[in-house]
């Protein structure tokens, strides 16, 4: 777990690491989250290595990642979702849904550094909602659940539209879509984090009337070593019209 969120664990957490094939990290890993500031508990390693076999044991069948690597994967993807920690530490959240979840990142690497903070899955498809399922219950992760379902849709719920703390998304679509998406759950106050690549600072500026539709601001870029992270905070709440019905947003963006 990060060190700047030792505040937020249980310190009576006694899960134990699943007996599941575990995936090793590379020393390139370990490299990278000691220069970044990560440390982690006891068993952390072991749960995160066994949800990357899961990954890429599923990815043979259907599509969840590009990387079939397991060394690329430490790195691109369990590295990549936890250099989220920070800023989730700094929001003081303790509601985070992923939106557009996927095969579960970043959501499933911060649930397994974070046990005692509640996480969301959003996921659309049905076979890879089930597969977070799955994932879950292998993992013992009883701080998160999975929502089979748009977030079009569930930006409209009252039991989930202006809820969250933080929202976080990865590889979901270009900034203008998906603040749309994204920016309904988040609760005033809140922030939805965004990993983006190299072209993040065009999105920010193709979004610019998205955000202020959606009455939010960008507050912060950072490098990390495999990517930008883009931080938005939530000024006022969001008209009723949005989110659109599923689909427009992707289709005529902000």
């Amino acid at each position: 777990m990060h060190r700047l969120m030792s505040e937020l664990c249980d310190p009576g957490d006694t899960r134990m690491v699943p007996a599941t094939k575990s995936l090793r990290p590379p020393d390139s890993f370990r490299r990278e989250a000691e220069a970044f500031g990560l440390a982690f508990d006891s068993g952390d390693l072991e749960r995160l290595g066994s949800y990357l076999a899961m990954l890429l044991d599923a990815n043979t069948r259907f599509n969840l990642t590009a990387i079939s690597d397991p060394d690329g994967a430490w790195i691109k993807h369990i590295f990549d979702s936890l250099t989220l920690l920070p800023y989730i530490a700094s929001a003081q959240a303790t509601r985070v849904i992923d939106v557009g979840s996927g095969g579960g990142l970043p959501g499933v690497p911060l649930a397994i550094a974070i046990p005692a903070m509640q996480f969301t899955l959003l996921e659309a498809t049905g076979k890879k909602a089930k597969f977070l399922r799955d994932v879950i219950q292998a993992l013992e992760l009883s701080n998160v659940e999975v929502i089979n379902d748009r977030a079009e849709t569930l930006g409209h719920d009252p039991h989930h539209r202006e809820h969250y703390d933080v929202v976080v998304a990865r590889a979901v679509g270009r900034l203008a879509t998906l603040l749309e998406l994204t920016v309904p759950l988040a609760a005033v106050g809140g922030h939805v984090l965004t990993i983006k690549g190299r072209k993040a600072i065009q999105e920010i500026s193709d979004a610019k009337k998205a955000l202020h539709l959606l009455h939010c601001a960008v507050v912060e870029t950072s490098h990390t070593p495999t990517g930008t992270i883009v931080v938005i905070k939530k000024l006022r709440g969001t008209a009723k019209r949005y989110p659109r019905r599923p689909g427009e947003p992707k289709r005529a963006p902000l």
